[in-house]
């Protein structure tokens, strides 16, 4: 029993989730390094930095979709409020980074948690046991441990405005909460490449709008050298990949587990910083690093009792939502055989 119960674990679908989580976090530090490269250089257009990731996952999913012909399963429009609230979220949280610290960013991004958690228990019909609330507190803590760090090595910034920042980092992830939850939904009673490829879609449509309304002149006066054109790129394929792998993580281990991952990030940055760099960081970090990554194990136990809880009831809501018009059309049919 002291052995975190590893014999209730689904051990291969546990291990596959925690090992995709920390890759999903590694390319999330990696974004981040880029968006910072290309901040370095003067580009102040944070969502032309989106709009080649929304392109790249409308053509790959868009081609596979159109190969296929197979019939849409949703609506357009709830795919394109989806990418309203994606776009917006990551427009957001970058315009973030010009007023607020780092640090506070780090802990009100947490924000998210607590917002899936309540989300998924309303509308997804999850149920979580104290073991799955004690991870999620835990990993809670080892952010914080990493705040306090910060603090500790005088790392922290108060930003040109601190308190606007902080409201747009709660937006942010507040949005950050309904775009996942949404897409554990998706993935889980519609089709997966049907989402990207719409997402995508409408992703780079907005994003298009947007930065024609408030980016134009900055991207305007950005100069494209090679390196710039290949931080763009890097970018794109990151985001690629990113939102690829979030779709196989949250189907298979839902998203709250997703955010939870997600929380390793700044820690594989101080690890990067460490041993890539050779930089000094404060030892707390390391400890925080364990803390999370036990939370995460502690989050993944015992998962078979809420997974068949919640089976039917989300069933019955896909139903609802995506075979109404079927039963519409089967009860026209049948009126027009009768008659």
């Amino acid at each position: 029993m002291v052995c975190f119960y590893f014999n209730e674990m689904k051990t291969k679908k546990t291990l596959i989730g925690l090992g995709l989580g920390q890759i999903i976090s590694l390319l999330s530090t990696l974004i981040a390094s880029i968006a910072s490269e290309i901040a370095r250089k003067g580009i102040s257009a944070p969502t032309s930095q989106t709009f080649l990731g929304y392109v790249s996952l409308a053509i790959v999913y868009g081609g596979i979709m159109l190969y296929r012909r197979s019939a849409i399963k949703v609506k357009w429009y709830h795919y394109f409020l989806l990418a309203v609230v994606d776009v917006e979220a990551n427009f957001l949280v970058v315009k973030a980074f010009q007023n607020t610290s780092m640090t506070s960013i780090m802990l009100l991004d947490c924000w998210a948690i607590p917002c899936v958690l309540v989300l998924t228990w309303v509308f997804l019909k999850t149920r979580y046991r104290l073991m799955k609330i004690s991870g999620v507190v835990i990993c809670i803590v080892g952010v914080v441990m990493v705040v306090f760090s910060d603090v500790h090595a005088g790392d922290r910034a108060g930003g040109s405005n601190p308190v606007k920042g902080d409201f747009l980092v709660i937006a942010g992830a507040t949005l950050y909460a309904v775009s996942n939850v949404t897409e554990e939904f998706l993935v889980k009673n519609a089709d997966v490449t049907e989402l990207m490829a719409f997402l995508g879609l409408f992703g780079a449509i907005i994003a298009a709008i947007q930065i024609s309304i408030f980016e134009r002149g900055a991207v305007r006066a950005i100069q494209w050298s090679t390196e710039a054109i290949l931080l763009y790129i890097g970018g794109a394929l990151g985001l690629f990949l990113f939102y690829t792998l979030i779709t196989i993580l949250i189907k298979n281990n839902g998203s709250t587990m997703f955010n939870l991952s997600l929380l390793t990030s700044d820690m594989w940055a101080i690890l990067i910083r460490t041993f890539g760099y050779h930089e000094k960081v404060d030892w707390l970090y390391f400890l925080a690093f364990a803390t999370t990554a036990t939370g995460l194990i502690i989050y993944s136990m015992k998962e078979k009792d809420e997974e068949e809880q919640r089976s039917g009831e989300v069933v019955s809501e896909r139903r609802k939502l995506f075979d109404e018009e079927d039963g519409d059309s089967l009860h026209s049919n049948l009126i027009d055989a009768s008659t």
